[in-house]
């Protein structure tokens, strides 16, 4: 059974995957704690709950854009399983078959993003659009290269930054209003910052694909499902596609 991990700068998303299917996947906030005893006992809970035993994890594969929890959660995992994690890293790159540009400054996140798109989608060309902390477009063409990334404020942060910088703004649900048109206060945040957003994407979309040419588009992350209206132009919606990028990993450094 493997174990993938992503660090998030929101989330600490973990699955369980076996054969040919995803068994179960779990979140931890990211800076849950600063001791190993209790990420040990979360995780031990979430095993217990789901009727996993913790013997049965054979690999683990793990992905942070957080510095500071990399170590901890690594050395947390190796002490309750037994087994040492794969890092994701510019050590590990040249055996994933892509042309990694700035090995040493891109998310390793949004390398498993890139992995999956390339070995899903080659030869064609391919933009994974995750909506997470940050808003990102990861953009592969079919002949193995990340050719760059693009970076906003992801939905979320849009929507924290109104309400702490200003007075009488609150923090509003991050529902797709029915229309661009708000009617109080709460449906004018949810108007300007969600239709604001779908814009957004489009025009990154028909810029990138301007560009290089046409592109399958993929979309991922915890916000990916809101945005409706943008659906018609995703070639995929997969909350897991990270996760799903790190397993082809650990399938290619295994190899």
């Amino acid at each position: 059974m493997l174990l993938a991990i992503d660090i998030g700068n929101s989330d600490i998303v973990l699955g369980l995957h076996h054969g040919q299917t995803w068994l179960h996947h779990f979140r931890i906030p990211t800076h849950y704690s600063t001791r190993q005893a209790d990420y040990e006992a979360r995780l031990r809970l979430l095993f217990l709950e789901n009727n996993r035993s913790l013997s049965a994890v054979r690999r683990i594969i793990l992905s942070s854009v957080v510095p500071g929890e990399t170590f901890l959660i690594r050395t947390v995992v190796q002490d309750l399983f037994g087994v040492q994690a794969v890092l994701v890293g510019p050590e590990i790159y040249p055996r994933l078959g892509l042309d990694i540009l700035s090995p040493r400054e891109i998310g390793t996140d949004l390398v498993a993003n890139a992995v999956y798109a390339y070995h899903t989608y080659r030869p064609g060309n391919a933009i994974v659009v995750d909506f997470g902390t940050a808003l990102t477009f990861t953009v592969v063409s079919g002949a193995g290269k990340i050719e760059g990334v693009s970076i906003a404020p992801g939905l979320k942060t849009a929507v924290k930054s109104l309400s702490t910088n200003t007075a009488q703004l609150p923090e509003v649900p991050l529902v797709m209003p029915p229309s661009a048109i708000g009617k109080n206060t709460v449906h004018a945040i949810q108007a300007g910052v969600l239709w604001g957003y779908v814009g957004l994407v489009k025009e990154m979309l028909q810029q990138i694909q301007a560009e290089i040419g046409p592109c399958n588009v993929l979309a991922t992350g915890g916000f990916s499902a809101i945005l409706t209206p943008l659906h018609e132009y995703f070639d995929e919606v997969d909350p897991l596609l990270t996760l799903n990028g790190l397993r082809i990993i650990s399938q290619l450094v295994e190899d």
